[in-house]
């Protein structure tokens, strides 16, 4: 086995980032054609102030009044931000956008006393996708096959007010495995490489492969060089939809100056 890999861990750490690709791509694709990108950076950090919370009240990290908790949190935010919607109109992208500061800063505040502080605001814009346990992976799973199948039987569901709802359990259940980073970039990256993509079945298909790339490659790079594999994940995601991008163009006008 080659130093610095240990299959054990690698392997429930890359199954997370497929699950939560799994709801990311095709929710990732409705907020780029809704003009709402930030709206998984609010509804993540909402998830996340309820996370610090739950912790400030002294309940386990992983514990059942901790999820709940997050979860209330994100709903929440999700109804206040579907309100928004029609309240702000064009304008609701700069409502999520102050939505998300008072989020952050909420729980900076929280946690301004805490001489663990700033580990824990590190663990929940990084994550800890390395440490992700196989147990973990059970509730992400269900949401997982929850949404994909409301998504393709019921795709009206999406259109409307209940979107938002359906995104904060989405985002909830992945910040608290992947981070709050890795949950923008899963989200974004993917939709945006694809989203000039008329066939919607093609769109998706390379966005789930250019998104598993990402983690798979990133949870390698991370391990072998002991680096931190959220931010790495990241960035090998952000290359990988770059060259993607430039190798499609290429093609694009070769074909054109054949033509």
């Amino acid at each position: 086995m080659i130093e610095g890999l240990d299959i054990s861990i690698i392997a429930p750490a890359f199954v997370a980032g497929l699950l939560v690709l799994a709801t990311h791509v095709p929710l990732g694709r409705e907020v780029i054609k809704r003009g709402i990108i930030f709206i998984d950076l609010a509804i993540a950090q909402i998830a996340g102030l309820g996370v610090i919370i739950a912790s400030h009240a002294g309940w386990e990290p992983h514990g059942v009044e901790v999820q709940l908790i997050a979860m209330g949190s994100a709903l929440t935010g999700a109804f206040l931000l579907s309100r928004a919607e029609r309240f702000f109109g064009q304008y609701q992208e700069a409502a999520i956008g102050v939505t998300f500061v008072l989020a952050a800063t909420a729980g900076i505040i929280l946690l301004a006393n805490n001489p663990q502080g700033g580990e824990h605001l590190k663990e929940l814009l990084v994550g800890q996708i390395l440490w992700v346990e196989w147990q973990q992976l059970l509730m992400p799973a269900l949401i997982a096959c929850i949404t994909l199948s409301l998504w393709f039987a019921k795709p009206v569901l999406f259109h409307r007010s209940s979107f938002y709802l359906f995104f904060a359990v989405a985002v909830t259940s992945s910040v608290q495995l992947v981070g709050i980073y890795l949950v923008f970039a899963s989200l974004i990256v993917p939709a945006l490489a694809t989203i000039k993509i008329t066939s919607n079945q093609r769109a998706f298909w390379l966005a789930y492969v250019l998104g598993a790339a990402g983690y798979g490659l990133g949870l390698l790079c991370s391990a072998l060089f002991d680096l931190p594999s959220g931010a790495v994940i990241v960035w090998v995601m952000f290359l990988l939809t770059i060259l993607v991008s430039f190798l499609k163009n290429r093609c694009n006008n070769l074909l054109s100056a054949q033509t």
